[in-house]
């Protein structure tokens, strides 16, 4: 045992010569990486980049907290190749956990990690049965109030752009429909991609084959934002002729023209969560999965005729 006396010489001789523990070192001994996986697995979108939007703000919010936790963040965009892609992330022992943003379609890899005991936790909805632990908004519920908001100010055509291939997104669609159902409303589906390139190819093509409806929902802000601007290159008035709804309410929903009506997700509390989800998993603690509210924030883009 070394005396107090002891220790009081080492510190002062390592302050003088300016020694500093090797934190890799520490780090082996204590057998943790001090570094958390951030994983974008693409099974449905395999275009998509990590310049978007939505992945941006998320992994602002996700760094900011894990850095302040003393953690490093390993970032992977993942083009899963096989079904084991997720197993061979999490053995190759780089990280000491892993958050994924979103469940792609690649729910089933999710629960086979999770149920192996991986310190996982996912950014997506909550999908029935599902294993692994989940952090989102109720995707059913923004689809919902995106509608009924429509639908309030006497919309009844409307057209849902979006890839119901992912979870979230089949979730979000579900809502549309479920509200146009219950006044007798029309509602139509195109598998829009969630890149701008794509999505704006996708979309003309749809307006020169159907009638534009008079109120469209889109799974994302960036496809609302290509939605308005082929409006506006064909001529029709938002919201005078189409009243549009986009989802996330990133901070450029504001800015377009006219401002874009959204539902938010409260990316910040749930990039706050999905953190202390994780921190409590690798404390061993079980965690079960979070829903959060949706909130939809009115622009102009769906302004009632009376209004304008």
């Amino acid at each position: 045992m070394i005396s107090v006396a002891t220790r009081h010489r080492i510190a002062e001789l390592a302050r003088l010569h300016d020694f500093r523990p090797n934190q890799q070192a520490r780090n082996l001994r204590l057998r943790r990486t001090q570094a958390i996986g951030v994983l974008l697995p693409l099974g449905h979108e395999t275009g998509q980049h990590l310049s978007d939007p939505f992945f941006m703000a998320m992994l602002g919010h996700l760094g900011d907290e894990l850095t302040e936790r003393g953690y490093d963040l390993l970032l992977s965009r993942i083009i899963p190749d096989s079904d084991d892609w997720l197993d061979r992330m999490i053995d190759s022992g780089r990280t000491d956990g892993t958050v994924i943003i979103g469940q792609s379609n690649q729910a089933a890899a999710l629960d086979r990690a999770a149920a192996r005991g991986a310190p996982i936790v996912v950014w997506g909805t909550k999908l029935p049965g599902q294993t692994h632990c989940s952090v989102g908004s109720d995707n059913f519920a923004g689809g919902r109030l995106a509608s009924e908001h429509l639908i309030a100010i006497g919309r009844r055509r409307l057209v849902f752009f979006g890839n119901p291939e992912a979870p979230e997104i089949a979730e979000r669609e579900r809502g549309v429909r479920f509200a146009c159902a219950a006044v007798g409303a029309s509602c139509d589906t195109l598998a829009v991609h969630l890149t701008a390139d794509e999505a704006y190819g996708q979309i003309v093509h749809y307006f020169g084959r159907h009638a534009v409806p008079d109120g469209i929902v889109a799974a994302s802000d960036t496809i609302a934002m290509v939605a308005l601007r082929v409006l506006a290159e064909r001529g029709v008035r938002v919201p005078e002729d189409v009243g549009v709804v986009g989802y996330d309410d990133l901070d450029l929903a504001a800015h377009t023209t006219p401002p874009l009506t959204s539902v938010r997700q409260d990316i910040a509390q749930g990039a706050a969560l999905l953190v202390e989800l994780l921190m409590r998993r690798l404390n061993g603690e079980a965690i079960v999965s979070v829903v959060l509210p949706p909130e939809l924030v009115v622009r102009r883009s769906t302004a009632a005729a009376r209004e304008l």
